[in-house]
């Protein structure tokens, strides 16, 4: 299918090569689809699984664990950054209650645990509930008729636990993925690295799953599983998406084939993730917001890659 895809490339009406790493995303997009040209990058869904988390407890943000309830009920209304640049790229967003503490109307109830316990003093969640929570993101995939699909994450706090999955499972110190996620100053980001350090230091060497029930958290969980279960590309956000990719890159490195990264978080752990992956995002905003944001972002470069290998004109016909 590579070279199916290459030679339709060279025989487009230009310069072989000429549109750089657009043909390089259209060939993967045939690789995926076992089909050149592929089907259209379309429609979208944007999945935001929302989950709160017990290590807010020990002060790694200034926000309130009831930041995460009052923004999944932004979602669920229209009114988030999510949904504006969703509308933008006219993906559809899909909000999942897999671990929020309180329930929430208007989002699809998936919730596992009402919340992870603190990863300092013992296990996030247990290894069942870790994979309860996989599972919903698997479920959701299978069934999603969309023929692109986006990750996006809520969870005060939920930076730490992203930042000790991608430590153990990569190797890296604390320090080099540790980053300030909301804004934190120095005195927190300094209580933030060495909870992680502590944290990832307990399981390194541990399989992905009993890292995620450890130190992880339910939606960074969903995540892993919808990536798992995805039969169609998938452009991937920031550093909750890129930990739950790690996971599941872990387990499996085969859904690598089928991942986009969508863009470059300012987060640390982002670039830790990427690297260790070997992944180019497509863009590089200065963005850190996560919710799916900077990712949809990307899906008009993706979408864009699937019509230039399908509606372009042929050379020979040119000439003709």
């Amino acid at each position: 299918m590579r070279e199916q895809a290459r030679a339709r490339l060279d025989a487009l009406a230009k310069p072989p090569g000429a549109l750089g790493r657009l043909e390089d995303l259209a060939v993967q997009l045939c690789e995926i689809a076992g089909a050149c040209p592929p089907p259209p990058a379309a429609p979208v869904e944007v999945y935001v699984f929302a989950g709160d988390h017990g290590v807010l407890a020990q002060g790694v943000s200034p926000w309130p664990q009831s930041v995460t309830a009052a923004m999944v009920r932004t979602f669920a209304a229209g009114g988030a950054a999510v949904n504006v640049l969703a509308r933008q790229v006219g993906a559809s967003v899909v909000v999942v209650d897999v671990g929020v503490a309180t329930p929430v109307p208007g989002a699809l109830d998936r919730n596992v645990r009402r919340g992870t316990a603190d990863l300092t003093t013992g296990p996030a969640m247990s290894v069942s509930e870790a994979g309860a929570a996989f599972e919903v993101g698997r479920a959701l995939a299978a069934a999603s008729t969309a023929g692109l699909l986006v990750t996006g994450d809520m969870g005060i706090g939920n930076t730490t636990p992203s930042a000790c999955v991608i430590a153990a499972l990569t190797g890296r110190s604390a320090s080099e993925v540790t980053g300030r996620g909301t804004g934190i100053d120095d005195a927190t980001l300094a209580l933030k690295a060495g909870i992680v350090e502590r944290a990832a230091a307990r399981v390194r060497g541990a399989d992905p799953m009993t890292v995620l029930a450890e130190v992880g958290g339910l939606e960074i969980a969903a995540i892993a599983g919808l990536v798992s279960g995805a039969r169609v590309p998938v452009v991937v956000d920031g550093v909750i998406a890129l930990a739950g990719l790690l996971v599941a890159a872990t387990i499996e490195p085969a859904v690598l084939t089928r991942v986009v990264a969508g863009h470059r978080s300012t987060e640390p752990g982002a670039s830790a993730v990427l690297d260790h992956l070997g992944l180019d995002p497509l863009l590089d905003l200065g963005m850190r917001l996560g919710e799916g944001t900077g990712a949809l972002l990307a899906v008009p470069i993706v979408q864009a890659a699937a019509r230039v290998i399908t509606e372009m004109a042929m050379i020979d016909d040119v000439l003709a």
